[in-house]
């Protein structure tokens, strides 16, 4: 766990700095965040973010999935209709979802590919402005197990997206395990690293002060959608 600077009370990890749990036992079952954090969720097409997203989210956090932008812009478009012609429709409606998560000033879970830098750093701008911070949780399942994620869920991504996809995660991999460590990711204030197992341990994330306890459940908000998505 090279460069991490975490508290870690029993089966909890209050994220700083850098946690590596690839290849190494003892990933926790809960990530504490702090107050208000937004926590992006990276990792190739397939690698189970979206499945992460589920399982951290209801009560914990507003999440943000592409996905559930990709079905919103589908049900008020004709059938006939392919997805690549509105698709540039759907990013900004991506956007325009986590922009109004953002300013809800709740906790936000974000699905995204980990290969758009720009994107965290307009998250972590965002939220920086309300005092809140930006955290990364980085999926390594390895380009095998991601498609092997795809076929299982019936969905692909193009082949020339997922080798861009892919080619931009090493990148960021070599730096995060290179000297610099997690200031090759300066927008966020902590870098999590699981692999497919470690991914499996950690069964839910919690945002509260620090040495603080868990609230009771909240109701969530959902980012107003066009009238009929």
């Amino acid at each position: 766990m090279g460069g991490s600077s975490i508290e870690a009370p029993a089966g909890r990890l209050r994220p700083r700095g850098l946690a590596d749990f690839r290849g190494v036992g003892g990933a926790p079952a809960l990530l504490s965040y702090p107050p208000g954090a937004v926590v992006v969720v990276s990792g190739l097409p397939g690698s189970g973010k979206s499945t992460l997203l589920r399982r951290w989210g209801g009560a914990a956090a507003t999440a943000v999935d592409p996905r559930d932008v990709h079905e919103a812009c589908e049900a008020v478009m004709p059938a006939r209709l392919p997805y690549a012609v509105y698709r540039p429709w759907a990013r900004l409606e991506h956007v325009r979802w986590l922009r109004a998560a953002v300013r809800a000033g709740d906790p936000v879970l974000v699905h995204d590919c980990g290969s758009r830098p720009w994107l965290r750093r307009w998250l972590a701008r965002s939220a920086g402005r309300q005092g809140r911070e930006l955290h990364l949780v980085l999926l390594d399942v390895g380009a095998a197990e991601a498609l092997a994620g795809q076929d299982a869920r019936g969905r692909w991504a193009p082949g020339r997206v997922f080798a861009r996809h892919d080619r931009r995660l090493v990148a960021l991999l070599r730096a995060l395990s290179g000297p610099a460590g997690a200031s090759a990711v300066p927008e966020a204030a902590s870098v999590v690293l699981l692999d497919g197992t470690s991914r499996q341990r950690v069964a839910a994330v919690e945002f509260v002060p620090e040495g603080g306890h868990v609230p009771g459940p909240r109701t969530t908000a959902t980012p107003a959608r066009r009238e009929g998505a």
